[in-house]
C-alpha cells in the first residue's frame, strides 16, 4: 500500500493545478481500450465483441500472427472522408461516435491523410505515365543543353606583392 501512497503524494499538487491532465492516471480510463488475448472459445469471442460494443456477427478480430493486436476488431477500411458529414456525430472532428471503436490504423485513415477508397482515376493510366516521363524527359534535356555552357565564377588571378611591381597606390593623380 506504501508504494500507491508515495506516488499519489508527488500527484496530487498536479491534480489541483490542471485535473484534466491527471484523469488518465486517475481513472485508469487506457484499461478499457487494451486489447486483451485473441478470444479463441466462443465464448471469449462474445465477451471481446461486448467489450467493443458490437454485435457479435459484426465482429471478427485480427488474425493472430503476431502482429499484437490481440482481441481487437477488424473494423472495415473506410475513410473518414468517405463517412457523411451532415450525420450527426458526437465527434464530428473525427466523424465518431461515443463508445464507437477506432481503426487500429486510424492515424491512416483521418480525413487529412490518404484517402484508401479513392479509385476515380480521371484519366487513363497510360496517360500518367506518359507525364511522368515527359517531365523526366525535359530536365534530362535542361541538363544536357545546359552541360555544354560551363558556368563559374568571375575572377581574376590573385595579387600577390612582388619586388619592383607597385599594386597600390595612394597619390592623387
Amino acid at each position: 500500500m506504501n508504494s500507491v501512497k508515495i506516488p499519489l503524494k508527488t500527484v496530487k499538487p498536479w491534480l489541483k493545478r490542471a485535473p484534466v491532465l491527471m484523469t488518465g492516471l486517475r481513472n485508469h480510463w487506457y484499461q478499457y481500450y487494451k486489447p486483451g488475448p485473441y478470444p479463441i472459445t466462443e465464448e471469449k469471442r462474445i465477451n471481446a465483441a461486448k467489450k467493443y460494443e458490437l454485435h457479435p456477427s459484426e465482429y471478427e478480430p485480427y488474425v493472430d500472427d503476431g502482429e499484437g493486436y490481440g482481441d481487437y476488431p477488424k473494423l472495415p477500411l473506410i475513410s473518414y472522408e468517405n463517412k457523411d458529414p451532415f450525420y450527426p456525430w458526437d465527434v464530428p472532428e473525427l466523424k465518431k461516435n461515443f463508445k464507437e471503436p477506432l481503426h487500429a490504423d486510424f492515424d491512416l485513415l483521418r480525413e487529412d491523410r490518404y484517402d484508401i477508397n479513392y479509385k476515380n482515376l480521371n484519366f487513363p493510366l497510360w496517360i500518367y505515365w506518359a507525364q511522368f516521363f515527359g517531365v523526366l524527359a525535359g530536365f534530362f534535356s535542361i541538363y544536357l543543353t545546359a552541360e555544354s555552357f560551363k558556368m563559374f565564377h568571375p575572377v581574376i588571378p590573385k595579387q600577390m606583392p612582388a619586388k619592383g611591381r607597385q599594386h597600390y597606390t595612394f597619390e592623387k593623380d
